[in-house]
Parts: C-alpha cells; sequence; structure tokens
C-alpha cells in the first residue's frame, strides 16, 4: 500500500474530550502541515477547558504495543510524545524508543493541565528526566515545566530560563526548547539550547489571545516538519510560524 510508504509522525499521548489539546490538536496540526499521523493512547481523560474530572491510564503493555505496531504499519519518520501520567508509562515508552534509535522524537514534558491537575508526581519527573529524555531529539518545555523539571523556582529572567535548560542538557537532554509563552512582554521568545552551541533565539509579537493545547500544536508541527528531513534549528522555526499563524487566526476572530 502506498500509504504505508509515506512518512508518519508517531502521536504517543492522552486523549482530550474537549478537543482543546492532547492528540486531537495533535492530529490537527500534523495532517495541516501534509504529514500523516498514527497512534498510541496513554490515556483517555474527561475534561472540560477549564477542569479535568477523570484520567483513565492505558494498560504499559498496550502502550509499548500500540508503538510497535504503529511502527511496523508504517514508514514512521518522527515521533511525537505528550501525556505520560505514570513512571511505568514513561519506562515502556523509553523502551521502545531504544529499539528505534533512528527515528527522531519530540517530547512535550505534559506535567499539569492548564487548569492546574498534576499529571506526574516528583519521582516520575525524575524518571523522565534518566530514562526517557536522553532518548529524545528534543524537549520542550514551558517555564513552569521547566522549573519542575530541574526542581526549582520559576525563572524570573531569561538568563535563569536558559540556566535552568542547561541544567537539563547537563542531565542528559540532548536539546531543549524553552517556550516563553508564560513569560511577559510584548515579545516571545523560545530559546534553543543544544549542547556546545550558543542559544538560538526565536522572536516573534505577543498576542493579546490565549488558546488551549499551543504546547501541542508546537511540539506536533516540530515532529512533522522533523518528518520532512527537516534540520532542528529549521522544524523549530516552523513550529514556532505554525502557532503564531494559529493565534493570530484567533485573535481575529
Amino acid at each position: 500500500m502506498a500509504l504505508r510508504r509515506e512518512p508518519h509522525v508517531l502521536v504517543v499521548g492522552g486523549s482530550d474530550s474537549s478537543g482543546g489539546a492532547g492528540i486531537v490538536r495533535d492530529i490537527e496540526t500534523i495532517s495541516s502541515l501534509g504529514v500523516r499521523t498514527c497512534l498510541a493512547v496513554t490515556a483517555l481523560t474527561v475534561q472540560t477547558h477549564d477542569a479535568v474530572m477523570e484520567i483513565h491510564h492505558s494498560p504499559l503493555s498496550l502502550v509499548a504495543d500500540q508503538m510497535r505496531a504503529a511502527l511496523q504499519a508504517n514508514e514512521v519518520a518522527a515521533i511525537k510524545i505528550g501525556m505520560l501520567a505514570t513512571a511505568e508509562s514513561i519506562v515502556a515508552v523509553a523502551a521502545v524508543l531504544r529499539d528505534n534509535p533512528e527515528v527522531p522524537a519530540v517530547l512535550d514534558p505534559v506535567l499539569a493541565s492548564s487548569s492546574g491537575r498534576a499529571f506526574l508526581e516528583p519521582g516520575d519527573i525524575a524518571v523522565m528526566k534518566r530514562d526517557l529524555m536522553p532518548l529524545c531529539r528534543l524537549v520542550t518545555p514551558n517555564l513552569v515545566e521547566l522549573a519542575l523539571l530541574v526542581d526549582t523556582e520559576l525563572a524570573v529572567d531569561e538568563g535563569g530560563a536558559v540556566g535552568q535548560g542547561q541544567e537539563l542538557l547537563v542531565a542528559g537532554a540532548r536539546a531543549v526548547l524553552i517556550k516563553g509563552g508564560h513569560a511577559s512582554g510584548p515579545r516571545s521568545t523560545d530559546i534553543l539550547l543544544c549542547s556546545n552551541q550558543e542559544p538560538i533565539r526565536f522572536d516573534s509579537p505577543r498576542l493579546a489571545v490565549s488558546m488551549r493545547g499551543t504546547g501541542c500544536t508546537l511540539a506536533s508541527a516540530i515532529a512533522a516538519h522533523l518528518a520532512k528531513a527537516r534540520s532542528i534549528e529549521d522544524a523549530v522555526r516552523q513550529g514556532k510560524l505554525c502557532v503564531f499563524e494559529k493565534l493570530q487566526k484567533k485573535a481575529a476572530e
């Protein structure tokens, strides 16, 4: 089948019954960029745009088996990882990545919902840093997630955020994209950190509009561009443009 030979992004993450984030937003974004998707569902959630009421985790073997089946069935050119709500699911996903080191993975470390419900305990976050992050081509924390990952206070300026991101590099991350959406000021700046390179800044006007799922959108767009054999810098640049265009469209509504 021709479908098997087309590049796919394997989306690994949880559902969002509101449609505002999670795998719904991932598929929407990747498809809009002309790349096909396949899935491994880690959890089913009951949520609105304001609150998460229930989380039902997929059995660990099911998560890994979904990933392996998707990789066997399709030409998977990139993997996008979102919600992993237990240490066991993190270990299961890491095992599959170790068996497929040629496929670049983008990890969006979803540590809490937009409404503030925690998805991972501190011990689980340590497992993510130790077992999963070193296997991923890129990790995309926002400022809140970055502080949780390095177990410290929220950075108050760009220098502090870069210092925290460099801690993740020391801990084994291959590249870190610090998202600036939770900062303040007229400009929104994302910062790409790679070992032995100067930080690369991606700057755009900060729009006076909010939208759930922007982190999902950005990580998915980057994964889609990696599937098109873009460099990590170009994939990040194109991914940020994708998010900015979506925000512009919402602001105009």
